[in-house]
């Protein structure tokens, strides 16, 4: 993807990607379909499981994957736990975005914790998706593989929102330092937790 999440007329091309959507529940599923319809992915695979997911990541190669939070059986932590841990190159290292209706902070750390590239609250909306897709498109974060961790860097602390763009406050750019205090936090916060940011000094 060569836009830039900073361009207000980005323009993203996804017509040969492989989307993965997981949620068990039907109409939130057909809303993600929908969305990356509007993106111009062609190849949607829709699951209502993740284990259902899980078997279909074993024999077939996806581009990105989107996966609720909570779900029976088989919720987003433990599918993306295992598809970091448990399956070979190139699967493990694809991008992963967790959907949360619930943002208080133990859940977003939760997500980065088993290996979450982006966690991204509901109700989503499609601007607020793409723009997270085009982050990961520019996304310059190692890929850690340790006892403890697998997935995208996470040792780096945050430093706000990317160069240029505004936080969920007046006036508040990439300069704002700190992790939020309120429980359930927007999606400026979660990004705060999620997306690391190296700084220059």
């Amino acid at each position: 993807m060569s836009a830039s999440a900073n361009s207000p007329n980005a323009r993203v091309n996804l017509e040969h990607s492989t989307v993965l959507l997981i949620d068990d529940n039907p109409k939130s599923l057909d809303m993600l379909s929908s969305i990356f319809h509007g993106f111009g992915v062609r190849e949607q695979i829709k699951c209502e499981s993740a284990v259902e997911a899980a078997e279909i990541i074993k024999r077939k190669a996806i581009d990105l994957i989107l996966v609720d939070c909570s779900m029976p059986e088989m919720d987003g932590y433990d599918f993306t736990r295992w598809l970091r841990r448990e399956m070979p190159a190139p699967a493990r290292y694809t991008p992963v975005i967790m959907l949360t209706g619930h943002a208080a902070q133990s859940n977003i750390q939760k997500s980065r914790d088993c290996g979450a590239s982006f966690v991204v609250a509901k109700p989503l909306t499609p601007s607020v998706l793409l723009r997270r897709i085009l982050w990961l498109g520019n996304d310059e974060r190692e890929f850690v593989e340790c006892d403890s961790y697998v997935g995208p860097d996470r040792r780096v602390r945050n430093f706000g929102p990317p160069l240029g763009q505004s936080g969920r406050r007046a006036g508040d750019l990439s300069t704002h330092v700190g992790e939020p205090a309120e429980a359930n936090m927007d999606q400026a916060d979660i990004d705060m937790l999620m997306k690391p940011r190296r700084v220059s000094l």
